[in-house]
């Protein structure tokens, strides 16, 4: 069982833009894929550049590059988020209900989104913590979860008390059930397994006994886990 408020500021920790890396690396070639808000949308800015990755998003963008720099910004190029991004060569924009019909229709391989809280079975609640002070916010987040081929979560491992955000069982409403294929948080990637997620890899000083105190459900450590390693960003 995991405790409540263990956290160290000292201790190593992937940066939000090492965790948007990672997953950016991760991505097969040929994939089509929707960036979320929060960390997913930073992977737009780590794509390698031997693959062809096509990027989705939910207003009505498809095949979009990185943040431009820094006074060429465009503010009529935007993600959902409504941060600026570029055009690759082959790119289009268009109606979000043409958005949302490639996600309904099965045409998304991954969704990368945020998450408040994903549980050992693949639940993903990212939408509200009921929190007045805090307005819900949904977005696409239900339709990219039912209609993906593939969710993968990108975000802390613990909230900022230090309690686990990977838990037996979410306390917030559902964003949708058993949908969560892959997590990548600060300390460490898993994937859902069969009651247990399975530990892919961890950060370097981690070990699966600590992490696991960090985490509610049960973790097994995969037979090929290795230190995961990101340049300074």
């Amino acid at each position: 069982m995991a405790m409540a408020g263990i956290v160290s500021d000292a201790e190593n920790r992937l940066s939000r833009r090492q965790i948007a890396w990672l997953v950016a690396n991760e991505i097969p070639d040929g994939a089509y894929v929707n960036l979320g808000i929060g960390i997913p949308t930073l992977c737009a800015d780590h794509m390698p550049s031997e693959k062809e990755i096509l990027l989705h998003s939910e207003n009505g963008v498809l095949g979009f590059g990185p943040r431009p720099e820094e006074g060429n910004e465009d503010s009529d190029l935007v993600n959902a988020g409504k941060q600026p991004i570029t055009m690759l060569n082959g790119g289009s924009y268009f109606v979000h209900s043409d958005a949302f019909s490639m996600i309904r229709g099965g045409h998304i391989d991954i969704a990368m989104l945020g998450a408040f809280e994903v549980s050992g079975e693949g639940d993903l609640a990212n939408w509200t913590t009921n929190n007045p002070t805090f307005p819900p916010g949904v977005g696409g987040a239900m339709d990219l979860a039912a209609g993906a081929k593939e969710v993968w979560v990108l975000t802390e491992h613990q909230t900022k008390d230090g309690n686990p955000k990977i838990v037996n069982k979410c306390s917030y409403p559902l964003t949708s059930a058993k949908c969560v294929k892959r997590v990548f948080t600060d300390l460490a990637i898993m994937s859902i397994g069969d009651g247990e997620l399975i530990v892919e890899g961890m950060v370097e000083g981690m070990t699966i006994e600590e992490l696991q105190r960090r985490t509610e459900p049960k973790l097994r450590l995969s037979n090929s886990s290795n230190v995961l390693i990101a340049p300074n960003l």
